[in-house]
């Protein structure tokens, strides 16, 4: 009996979540011995055409990490959706548009400008910039197209689940794995983790207090963090309470406050209204100009609050760029 067709691609991202593949470690042999791989760019030589070639729905699922940057990984996920009978987000830039996703604060114009021009190790004096085709004596030379604005994969294709993390932790891509091969599916849009926010099973959430107020805001380098305090009690921003848990609670682990690469829960529309809302109500601030003055001590709120979700959440990208 045929193995089940399984497809790795990667879009716009670190390759982090390729790692996380890797760091099954002996497990990625139970997968292997499961599967047929027959697509992963990072590993193994396969062509396009060799997808193109394949009959309809041939592939049982295909994993695609990063968000969408340009034309060809438009193309490329739109040809594995046609050919796959399952599609899984895999990671933070593909489920909520990443980091990555930050760029969306300009456009294309200002992108270009700022790396072929503008930095200090750049000389460009004839203003030379990527095309999508270029006209040289042998023939055509083609790169992607740059979109203006990056997506989440399911702003551009249809997609049945996501597994959540930057990256997903081992343990949760074998569930994914063993979850789609058993045949017993989750209903189609779940996000295969917990339903919880991360504050609910996180270690430090016995020393948050009944009323928690904070007067000040710190970056997480400008202090060392008590190991066992909640962040939040200290004034060290944690996206803990509108970030979905499951991932172990690693950050929290190594001292480091959640930054929400999870995603938020199924209740939440926009995680970074939430984590805004949840923070303004605990700020201790008698006068506006109190506020005022503690509120100005978040430095890159987008940064913050939107690190891996600003094209998933209802801002999506600057306006009138």
């Amino acid at each position: 009996m045929a193995k089940p067709k399984v497809a790795l691609y990667w879009c716009a991202s670190c390759g982090g979540c390729e790692e996380a593949v890797v760091d099954l470690a002996e497990d990625i042999l139970k997968v292997v011995d499961a599967v047929d791989i027959i697509l992963w760019p990072v590993a193994m030589d396969f062509k396009y055409k060799d997808i193109e070639a394949m009959p309809d729905k041939s592939i049982l699922v295909s994993f695609i990490n990063g968000s969408v940057r340009n034309s060809e990984q438009e193309h490329i996920v739109k040809l594995l959706r046609q050919k796959s009978q399952l599609v899984v987000a895999f990671g933070a830039c593909a489920h909520l548009g990443g980091i990555p996703g930050l760029a969306n604060v300009a456009n294309r114009k200002e992108i270009f400008e700022t790396a072929y021009k503008l930095t200090h190790t750049t000389v460009n004096p004839n203003n030379v910039y990527p095309q999508p085709v270029t006209e040289i004596p042998q023939g055509k030379l083609t790169l992607p197209e740059f979109y203006d604005t990056v997506k989440s994969l399911d702003q551009t294709i249809d997609v049945d689940y996501y597994l959540p993390g930057c990256a997903p932790p081992p343990d949760l891509i074998m569930k994914g794995v063993l979850t789609l091969l058993s045949g017993n599916l989750p209903p189609k849009g779940t996000v295969i983790a917990s339903e919880k926010s991360l504050c609910e099973t996180c270690p430090r959430n016995k020393t948050k207090p009944d009323k928690m107020v904070i007067k000040e805001i710190k970056r997480i380098h400008e202090v060392i963090a008590d190991p066992e305090k909640c962040f939040l009690a200290e004034g060290i921003i944690c996206v803990g309470p509108a970030t979905r848990g499951g991932c172990g609670e690693r950050c929290i682990n190594a001292n480091i406050p959640c930054r929400g690469c999870f995603g938020p829960t199924k209740e939440v529309i926009d995680q970074g209204a939430k984590f805004l809302s949840a923070l303004a109500s605990i700020i201790d601030a008698n006068t506006e100009e109190e506020a005022k003055k503690i509120t100005e001590q978040i430095i890159d709120p987008i940064g913050l609050f939107y690190m891996y979700s600003l094209p998933t959440s209802i801002l999506r990208r600057k306006q009138g760029v």
